[in-house]
């Protein structure tokens, strides 16, 4: 018995249970076909050891092309990556993330990028070369974020030009080569909103599977400067009240955490430390 973790670019397959669940398709073999051609990747089994497998299909199922009759008739349903965290169980969403990133990094890396040549998979995690040799493991994008705080009540929030919809979340941004993650925060902050912090420090991380990243997420104290939007970046930001937030992110994201994390805070009467 496996998890299945079947994907249709970036959308995966989920179960629907009677109850109005849902959860992964699970069993001997996965509920579609495996074509000859097929890659079926081996992921890092569940917690309690049982098997997790991923694989792509070229088209979307619909209730017509699996298991259309009897009770099983519609029980597979296809759901993107990211709505499907509030549809599944938080162990079950992480490792399809984990499926999605090696998805993504398999379809990238077919060829090799010294010679050319076709890439094959030698462990699980790693390809080589078919003609030189060459080796390569997928790669992460690390990004850092951070939540700025000015006084016990207000912190900045601003709307980059690339969110989809009106929502505020914080300055973040990707770590350079040479630079250390706290070196990346205030880089970034410099760049986007001008300003200058102090009292920089750890708050959490999260894989961030869209399409490969990781997210280091930082408290911070706003120490000078005025207000400059890098506006290739940002449409707009500014200082926000904790009683007059704007929207803010969706709760898979690490910017709401650390915009929770600071209102419960301020709300029991603590400093975010």
């Amino acid at each position: 018995m496996a998890f299945w973790f079947i994907f249709c670019k970036t959308d995966l397959i989920l179960e629907r249970y009677h109850d109005g669940t849902y959860g992964i398709p699970m069993g001997e073999k996965p509920p579609v076909d495996i074509k000859p051609w097929t890659t079926v990747h081996n992921i890092t089994p569940m917690e309690d050891g049982t098997p997790v497998k991923t694989f792509l299909i070229p088209n979307p199922i619909s209730d017509t092309t699996i298991f259309t009759c009897g009770e099983d008739s519609g029980k597979y349903e296809m759901c993107g990556l990211r709505p499907s965290y509030y549809k599944l169980p938080t162990e079950l969403y992480l490792k399809a993330g984990k499926c999605q990133e090696i998805l993504y990094w398999d379809q990238n890396t077919r060829f090799c990028g010294v010679c050319g040549g076709p890439m094959k998979l030698h462990t699980d995690i790693s390809k080589r070369c078919t003609c030189c040799g060459k080796e390569v493991w997928p790669q992460l994008a690390t990004a850092v974020i951070v939540l700025i705080h000015r006084g016990p009540d207000e912190v900045l929030l601003v709307h980059a030009n690339n969110f989809r919809g009106g929502f505020y979340g914080l300055v973040a941004g990707f770590v350079e080569t040479g630079e250390t993650l706290e070196q990346a925060v205030e880089r970034e902050v410099m760049e986007e909103v001008g300003l200058r912090i102090k009292n920089l420090r750890y708050f959490a991380s999260q894989p961030w599977p869209y399409p490969c990243g990781l997210m280091v997420g930082f408290h911070a104290d706003y120490d000078s400067g005025d207000i400059r939007l890098q506006r290739s970046e940002l449409a707009s930001g500014g200082w926000y009240h904790r009683d007059h937030l704007p929207q803010i992110p969706e709760k898979l994201s690490i910017a709401r955490r650390l915009i929770d994390n600071w209102l419960e805070d301020t709300r029991n009467g603590n400093t975010v430390l």
